[in-house]
């Protein structure tokens, strides 16, 4: 199987400015994120960013980066830019591997991609994993996916989904043992005409309620296969705290 990583990267990010940028054991954190799409057997990987000092720091690495527009309103639509700019075919499968997730095992880049190769009827395929606290699936910042029972999303929610009323009558301070809730680990794989598709369609109320670039596919009638993820990933970065704890966490590696 063949698949490509494009990695979309914002200098501009409100939580904690520059964070693609950012050093990890004396590396930016975009590079880290690059060498885990590369172990991965991706066939290329590139950058996409609409910032010149992204793009300077990628150079001297030998990383593809794709100058993109700085009026996209998610990560997909900086990814269908950049696919049209490489030239990939329609049928392409691309990975889109987030900039700040430098943690994330090469196994998943693999796994969210042969997934979609494995499902023609897939419009997309993400992955998850499953919740086992209350403060995890309480907090707003956790994603949760509700599937069918062949895998497709359902629905993806910063609320509590699915909502269990008898369990959740008695206490919200554990959960169920045999309670099926789950985490969307932000990874996802596309065929690049399915993108094409994707910026043309305008953002819908869900989206923008929630801010989960995800539901404008669901709304559409798009189809998402999410799988289980096969290992659980590192913390991702999106404050100066988590950026610290992933410091540590190279320190002790």
């Amino acid at each position: 199987m063949s698949f490509h990583v494009i990695i979309p990267a914002r200098y501009a990010s409100s939580r904690l400015p520059g964070k693609p940028l950012r050093t990890i054991a004396s590396k930016p954190m975009l590079q880290h994120v690059c060498e885990r799409a590369q172990e991965s057997g991706a066939a290329s990987v590139s950058v996409a960013t609409d910032d010149r000092r992204i793009a300077e720091a990628m150079a001297p690495l030998g990383i593809t980066v794709c100058m993109t527009g700085a009026h996209h309103a998610s990560g997909t639509e900086r990814l269908a830019e950049a696919a049209a700019q490489l030239g990939l075919d329609e049928q392409d499968i691309v990975v889109n591997l987030q900039g700040d997730e430098p943690l994330m095992p090469p196994a998943l880049v693999q796994q969210v991609a042969t997934v979609l190769e494995g499902d023609h009827g897939a419009d997309m395929s993400t992955l998850c994993s499953r919740i086992h606290t209350a403060a995890e699936l309480f907090d707003p910042h956790v994603v949760k996916v509700v599937m069918d029972s062949r895998g497709n999303a359902l629905y993806f929610s910063r609320a509590v989904i699915p909502w269990d009323r008898e369990a959740f009558a008695v206490t919200t301070e554990e959960l169920p043992e045999q309670a099926l809730h789950y985490r969307h680990l932000g990874i996802y794989a596309y065929r690049v005409g399915f993108l094409q598709g994707y910026v043309k369609q305008p953002p819908c109320e869900l989206e923008r309620m929630e801010s989960l670039e995800q539901l404008r596919v669901l709304w559409y009638g798009g189809r998402i296969h999410v799988a289980e993820a096969e290992e659980l990933p590192g913390p991702g970065v999106d404050t100066a705290e988590d950026l610290e704890r992933v410091r540590k966490l190279f320190a002790g590696q």
